[in-house]
């Protein structure tokens, strides 16, 4: 009989008890596939006692130990974090041994470093499940995609933050009470932070800009608002000019006056018309929107977390790498050749959709527009709902700098005719 290939599992929660499950269910046709068996060779966890579930004899705390053991030919790291996991890979990669991994946060800090590690050692280094769960998307930038130039990849690739939002326009409710309701129901987790302010998907967007413009992008590189600030008024105020409210990872290949393209990527709340495709995209849902020369239009639909959609994109990359493994050879990496400059939020082009409470009295508008003027700021549109102390001027802007659009609101709220700045939001796919 063809001798296994055997996987050190690292994690055994959500993610790794379903992969843990699915390579026992699926035994036989991943056989088929791979050409060789695959079999578990043991399972890193900090707490044994937890999984009583797991067969002992495969339990191990120690990690390190369990990753260069010779017996070992592939691991599949879904700890999480940074460290130990950064470590643990490393340390897989000097011992000849192929990672697959869905550690966002790790990829988005450390992706070139772990990517020469692996090429150095002529092992692969495969992360589908790291953005958007089960949707096949990291490979199609990376590989289908190759022979076309990308401009433009946006997407909702955060399922908590587009839950809240999707509610809010349900119910008409606040941020808090889609939030409560999204904890109650297991879509977000005790401490919301990392979806709830944005690090999730920023990390996510410094993946995607990596494959799609063949440049390292760092987290540290996203600019990054979250949605808690979002509130009813704003999702009302989209509705009446037919958009709707999405957190979005934007990567964009931006010309540069002439000079070499510069990328710019960003996660912020922003409207978009009902009309565009990610509109339509609810509840836990993840979905990515590409734009490419060649290819045109693309879109990615699908879950984009829980522990079966992630384990699914955790074994199509294991059976890519077991191929490799046994052809004896490794796939092809991610290209950094393009080396762009990371355009600053400042001088990246957005347009801002602005309500103020203003005096109602001859003037206003004229005063306002003037300070638009001065920041070089184009309006597009302008409208006044209410009268007297309800008056509330509305505005969406032309596409201009960030800086020269917030230096505007600054300045806004020091006027004494602008009783309040009462909402701010990025606009994205109007013409």
């Amino acid at each position: 009989m063809t001798a296994p290939l055997r996987v050190a599992l690292l994690g055994c929660g959500t993610v790794g008890s379903a992969v843990l499950r699915l390579v026992r269910e699926q035994a036989g046709d991943l056989t088929a596939r791979i050409g060789r068996p695959v079999e578990i060779a043991g399972i890193a966890v900090r707490r044994p006692d937890h999984h009583p579930d797991v067969p002992q004899e495969l339990l191990t705390t120690d990690a390190l130990g369990l990753v260069t053991r010779d017996d070992v030919d592939l691991v599949v790291e879904v700890i999480g974090g940074i460290e130990p996991a950064r470590t643990l890979l490393y340390a897989a990669f000097e011992h000849g041994k192929s990672v697959v991994s869905a550690n966002k946060a790790l990829l988005a800090e450390d992706g070139p470093g772990l990517h020469a590690a692996a090429a150095k050692a002529g092992v692969d280094l495969y992360y589908e499940a790291a953005v958007a769960g089960a949707i096949p998307l990291l490979r199609p930038l990376r590989e289908s995609l190759a022979g076309d130039q990308l401009r433009r990849v946006v997407g909702i690739v955060n399922g908590t933050t587009n839950f809240i939002l999707s509610r809010m326009v349900e119910t008409g409710g606040g941020f808090a009470e889609a939030l409560a309701e999204a904890t109650e129901l297991g879509y977000a987790e005790a401490d919301p932070t990392a979806d709830v302010d944005g690090f999730d998907a920023a990390a996510k967007a410094a993946i995607l800009a990596s494959l799609a413009f063949h440049t390292p992008v760092s987290s540290a590189d996203v600019y990054r608002e979250g949605i808690s600030a979002v509130t009813a008024t704003d999702v009302a105020r989209a509705a009446e000019i037919g958009c709707t409210v999405k957190l979005l990872a934007i990567c964009e290949r931006v010309p540069n006056g002439g000079g070499e393209d510069t990328v710019a990527v960003r996660v912020h709340p922003a409207m978009i018309p009902t009309t565009h495709p990610l509109a339509s995209v609810g509840g836990a849902f993840n979905a990515v929107f590409v734009e490419a020369e060649a290819a045109g239009q693309l879109m990615f639909y699908g879950q984009g977390a829980g522990g079966e959609p992630t384990a699914s994109a955790v074994l199509g990359d294991l059976v890519a790498v077991a191929r490799n493994r046994v052809a004896g050879a490794s796939g092809q990496g991610p290209s950094g050749y393009a080396d762009l400059a990371v355009r600053p939020m400042a001088e990246t082009p957005t347009r801002y959709h602005v309500s103020l409470d203003v005096a109602d009295k001859p003037g206003v508008l004229a005063a306002v527009a003037q300070e638009f003027a001065r920041h070089e700021v184009s309006i597009s549109t302008v409208r006044q709902t209410g009268r007297g102390d309800a008056a509330t001027l509305v505005i969406v802007t032309h596409s201009a700098p960030d800086a020269a659009l917030s230096a505007t609101i600054s300045a806004l709220r020091d006027m004494p005719a602008v009783r309040g700045v009462t909402s701010v939001l990025r606009v994205e796919g109007l013409s």
